[in-house]
Protein backbone atom coordinates (compact mmCIF):
# COMPACT_ATOMS: atom_id res chain seq x y z
CA UNK A 1 0.00 0.00 0.00
CA UNK A 2 1.01 3.40 -0.69
CA UNK A 3 2.89 5.91 1.70
CA UNK A 4 0.10 8.11 3.60
CA UNK A 5 0.14 11.71 2.56
CA UNK A 6 -1.27 14.22 4.07
CA UNK A 7 -2.85 16.27 1.24
CA UNK A 8 -2.95 19.46 3.48
CA UNK A 9 0.42 19.31 5.10
CA UNK A 10 1.54 22.42 3.35
CA UNK A 11 -1.32 24.32 4.76
CA UNK A 12 -0.17 22.88 8.21
CA UNK A 13 3.30 23.94 7.47
CA UNK A 14 2.18 27.53 6.64
CA UNK A 15 0.14 27.75 10.17
CA UNK A 16 3.09 26.25 11.94
CA UNK A 17 5.01 29.75 10.09
CA UNK A 18 1.94 31.78 11.02
CA UNK A 19 2.22 30.82 14.63
CA UNK A 20 6.12 31.65 14.54
CA UNK A 21 5.72 34.70 13.14
CA UNK A 22 2.84 35.34 15.80
CA UNK A 23 5.13 33.87 18.81
CA UNK A 24 7.71 36.77 17.30
CA UNK A 25 5.43 39.72 17.12
CA UNK A 26 4.02 39.08 21.00
CA UNK A 27 7.13 38.59 21.96
CA UNK A 28 8.70 42.43 19.99
CA UNK A 29 5.74 43.94 21.56
CA UNK A 30 6.04 42.22 24.70
CA UNK A 31 9.45 44.32 24.91
CA UNK A 32 8.45 47.11 23.57
CA UNK A 33 5.72 47.29 26.61
CA UNK A 34 8.42 46.78 28.68
CA UNK A 35 10.57 49.59 27.79
CA UNK A 36 7.62 51.74 27.66
CA UNK A 37 7.18 50.72 31.63
CA UNK A 38 10.85 51.42 32.22
CA UNK A 39 10.84 54.39 31.03
CA UNK A 40 7.86 55.51 33.23
CA UNK A 41 8.85 54.39 36.28
CA UNK A 42 12.03 56.57 35.51
CA UNK A 43 9.89 59.38 34.79
CA UNK A 44 8.02 58.88 37.54
CA UNK A 45 11.21 58.47 39.97
CA UNK A 46 12.44 61.70 38.50
CA UNK A 47 9.35 63.41 39.42
CA UNK A 48 9.94 62.24 43.37
CA UNK A 49 13.64 63.01 43.47
CA UNK A 50 12.10 66.73 42.06
CA UNK A 51 9.11 66.47 45.16
CA UNK A 52 11.68 65.39 47.24
CA UNK A 53 14.69 68.97 46.20
CA UNK A 54 11.59 71.09 46.66
CA UNK A 55 10.51 69.75 49.56
CA UNK A 56 13.79 70.24 51.03
CA UNK A 57 14.23 73.69 49.68
CA UNK A 58 10.64 74.77 50.91
CA UNK A 59 12.20 73.47 54.36
CA UNK A 60 15.57 75.37 54.24
CA UNK A 61 16.20 78.81 53.32
CA UNK A 62 13.76 80.09 50.90
CA UNK A 63 15.36 80.55 47.66
CA UNK A 64 12.21 81.52 45.54
CA UNK A 65 14.35 80.71 41.97
CA UNK A 66 15.03 77.49 43.09
CA UNK A 67 11.33 77.09 44.29
CA UNK A 68 9.71 77.72 40.63
CA UNK A 69 12.69 75.84 38.84
CA UNK A 70 11.73 72.75 40.50
CA UNK A 71 7.65 73.60 40.46
CA UNK A 72 7.78 74.04 36.62
CA UNK A 73 9.70 70.76 36.63
CA UNK A 74 7.26 68.95 37.95
CA UNK A 75 4.79 70.39 36.19
CA UNK A 76 6.90 69.14 33.00
CA UNK A 77 7.11 65.90 34.19
CA UNK A 78 3.24 65.40 34.75
CA UNK A 79 3.22 66.00 30.85
CA UNK A 80 5.98 63.23 30.36
CA UNK A 81 4.38 61.26 32.42
CA UNK A 82 1.07 61.08 30.72
CA UNK A 83 2.73 61.21 27.38
CA UNK A 84 4.28 58.20 28.96
CA UNK A 85 1.42 56.65 30.29
CA UNK A 86 -0.44 57.08 26.98
CA UNK A 87 2.47 55.16 25.24
CA UNK A 88 2.42 52.48 27.74
CA UNK A 89 -1.65 52.23 26.95
CA UNK A 90 -0.53 52.02 23.74
CA UNK A 91 2.11 49.61 23.84
CA UNK A 92 -0.55 46.99 25.68
CA UNK A 93 -3.11 47.53 23.30
CA UNK A 94 -0.34 46.22 21.06
CA UNK A 95 0.48 43.23 23.27
CA UNK A 96 -2.92 42.14 23.33
CA UNK A 97 -3.62 42.45 19.82
CA UNK A 98 -0.58 40.43 18.91
CA UNK A 99 -1.31 38.24 21.76
CA UNK A 100 -4.99 37.65 20.30
CA UNK A 101 -3.35 36.79 16.51
CA UNK A 102 -1.15 34.02 18.19
CA UNK A 103 -4.07 32.66 19.73
CA UNK A 104 -5.80 32.44 16.56
CA UNK A 105 -2.62 31.38 14.95
CA UNK A 106 -2.28 28.64 17.42
CA UNK A 107 -6.27 27.59 16.81
CA UNK A 108 -5.53 27.75 13.31
CA UNK A 109 -2.76 24.94 13.50
CA UNK A 110 -4.17 23.04 15.95
CA UNK A 111 -7.24 22.52 14.08
CA UNK A 112 -4.71 21.51 10.80
CA UNK A 113 -3.35 19.16 13.10
CA UNK A 114 -6.61 17.34 13.63
CA UNK A 115 -7.62 17.32 10.55
CA UNK A 116 -4.16 15.83 9.72
CA UNK A 117 -4.53 12.71 12.64
CA UNK A 118 -8.66 12.41 11.34
CA UNK A 119 -7.27 11.94 7.88
CA UNK A 120 -4.56 9.38 9.27
CA UNK A 121 -6.90 7.73 10.85
CA UNK A 122 -9.00 7.07 8.19
CA UNK A 123 -6.00 6.37 6.23
CA UNK A 124 -5.80 3.48 8.43
CA UNK A 125 -9.20 2.16 7.98
CA UNK A 126 -8.86 2.24 4.82
CA UNK A 127 -5.40 -0.15 4.88
CA UNK A 128 -7.30 -2.32 7.31
CA UNK A 129 -10.13 -2.52 5.53
CA UNK A 130 -8.06 -3.22 1.96
CA UNK A 131 -6.31 -5.69 3.94
CA UNK A 132 -9.04 -7.69 5.31
CA UNK A 133 -10.55 -7.65 1.58
CA UNK A 134 -7.13 -9.55 1.06
CA UNK A 135 -7.02 -11.61 3.38
CA UNK A 136 -10.97 -12.72 1.99
CA UNK A 137 -9.90 -13.04 -1.26
CA UNK A 138 -7.29 -15.30 -0.25
CA UNK A 139 -9.69 -17.51 2.21
CA UNK A 140 -12.47 -17.67 -0.29
CA UNK A 141 -9.57 -18.70 -2.94
CA UNK A 142 -8.15 -21.47 -0.67
CA UNK A 143 -12.15 -22.40 0.08
CA UNK A 144 -12.98 -22.59 -3.60
CA UNK A 145 -9.56 -24.46 -4.56
CA UNK A 146 -10.41 -26.97 -1.03
CA UNK A 147 -14.20 -27.63 -2.72
CA UNK A 148 -12.87 -28.26 -5.74
CA UNK A 149 -10.20 -30.33 -4.87
CA UNK A 150 -12.92 -32.71 -2.64
CA UNK A 151 -15.52 -32.37 -5.58
CA UNK A 152 -12.56 -34.25 -7.73
CA UNK A 153 -11.93 -36.75 -5.40
CA UNK A 154 -14.84 -37.33 -4.57
CA UNK A 155 -15.82 -37.88 -8.42
CA UNK A 156 -12.67 -39.81 -9.46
Amino acid sequence: MKKFAYKMENILEIKYQLEEQAKTSYGNARNALSKEEKKLDSLKKQQSEFYSELTDLIRSKIDLVKVNKYKEAINTYKTYIKQQENKVAIAKQKVESARQKLQEAMVERKTHEKLKEKALEDYILEYEEEQQKEIDEITSYRYTNLVQSKEGLNAG
